[in-house]
């Protein structure tokens, strides 16, 4: 990959899509992980404003300090970011208050995990609505469009994308390039939604390089290991089980004749 090129390549499509968009800048959500420290630097080298919002809920002590020194390392390094903290923790629980108690299944700490995605959207979008400025999102190519590793409407809810045509270790050399901080670069990847340190891996069963191996398969199935044909079979349950997030809501279309 030619990475200097792919990196002035991001940073002007972000730059014309906010000038062509009418608004004033960007807010992106900094995690600790490796791709929103990628996602923020390329919208902060853009030149426009960038608020950075670092929203702990449960967070692991880790995370919250791997964000936070991200966050310095943009302020220090380009003038028009800005970083806020927003403790949820508080909110989170009176939305668990509201709720009906139901019996504690997978199903339902899931529903709470991904509430917690939710609703560090809507606090990205209120500072995009206070500000008039666009939502960047930071999922990468294996995660959007090959095994949906996402919350629908929470950290899928987002206005622009600019790594989502990259794979998980293309994003690697675009950080390195960058000089994004060695505490994100050797982390394990994880989503942060869980309030402990379990890993993306812990949770799929495959490492990024698996799922990129998997994801471009189209080869003899014959020839493969067991390893290799568990790999194959993880993505593609996954892809399956999550094609409902990578495609268009689906619309009923009324036919003439009744209307």
């Amino acid at each position: 990959m030619k990475t200097d090129a792919v990196l002035q390549h991001i940073t002007d499509w972000l730059a014309d899509y906010n000038r062509r968009s009418g608004t004033g800048g960007f807010v992106v959500g900094v995690s600790g992980g490796i791709d929103s420290a990628v996602s923020s630097t390329l919208a902060a080298r853009t030149g426009q404003p960038l608020l950075c919002l670092e929203m702990p809920i449960y967070q692991a002590p880790n995370q919250v300090n791997r964000a936070r020194k991200h966050i310095d390392f943009l302020t220090q390094n380009f003038d028009n970011v800005s970083g806020q903290e927003v403790e949820l923790t508080a909110v989170y629980d009176q939305f668990i208050v509201a709720l009906p108690k139901v019996d504690e299944t997978a199903s339902h700490e899931m529903a709470l995990v991904n509430t917690r995605a939710r609703v560090r959207m809507a606090t990205l979008y209120y500072f995009a609505a206070l500000h008039g400025r666009l939502v960047v999102g930071t999922g990468n190519k294996v995660e959007d469009f090959g095994i949906g590793f996402f919350t629908k409407y929470g950290d899928g809810g987002v206005d622009l994308s600019p790594i989502a045509d990259l794979l998980k270790t293309e994003v690697y050399e675009l950080a390195r390039q960058l000089d994004v901080i060695d505490e994100i670069l050797n982390a394990p990847p994880t989503d942060g939604l869980w309030g402990d340190d379990r890993t993306d891996e812990d949770q799929i069963g495959a490492s990024y390089p698996e799922l990129e191996w998997a994801m471009s398969f189209d080869g003899d199935e014959g020839g493969l290991d067991d390893r290799q044909r568990e790999v194959l079979d993880i993505y593609r349950r996954f892809h399956a089980a999550n094609t409902h997030k990578m495609v268009p809501i689906p619309v009923c279309e009324i036919p003439d004749s009744l209307r």
